[in-house]
């Protein structure tokens, strides 16, 4: 990846809506060596995938929580089985395994505490594997990026 990749790279984090002519001007390159390089970098697994980020509120999920839990039972088939079933709910749009205390984080998208409530029903109670989880509602957010510093 050179100079020229980071650059567009860059200028798609921020507004992938651009069109090629628009890409190839702000980089120096002409149209069909952009589009070719784009597309490279697409092929090439650099670039993912490309989607439209909504403003959570007025998609009607201004509530955001961070769910810390820790399970009953270690080992990675648990950690699976939890992260595939906290998969399955829309409202959790990020689900990781990590290291420390915690075993698990979550970052959900809510309407609502009554959505909360039944989410909690599902993931963190009964034979879930779950022995504890803690809930952090944000309040204010600072900063929430998606681009990746390159």
């Amino acid at each position: 990846m050179d100079k020229i990749d980071r650059k567009l790279l860059n200028l798609l984090q921020n507004d992938a809506s651009r069109t090629n002519a628009e890409l190839a001007d702000l980089v120096g390159l002409s149209p069909s060596s952009c589009l070719r390089r784009v597309r490279r970098l697409k092929q090439g697994g650099v670039i993912d995938r490309v989607v439209a980020l909504l403003s959570p509120a007025k998609a009607g999920r201004g509530m955001k929580a961070i769910v810390t839990v820790e399970l009953e039972r270690h080992g990675e088939q648990y950690m699976r089985d939890f992260l595939g079933l906290a998969a399955k709910e829309s409202a959790v749009t990020q689900a990781y395994s990590v290291s420390g205390e915690t075993d698990a984080v979550l970052m959900l998208r809510l309407r609502d505490m009554e959505e909360f409530d039944a989410i909690c029903e599902r993931l963190f109670r009964d034979r879930t594997n779950v022995a504890r989880f803690y809930t952090m509602f944000v309040i204010r957010t600072a900063k929430e990026a998606t681009a990746i510093p390159l």
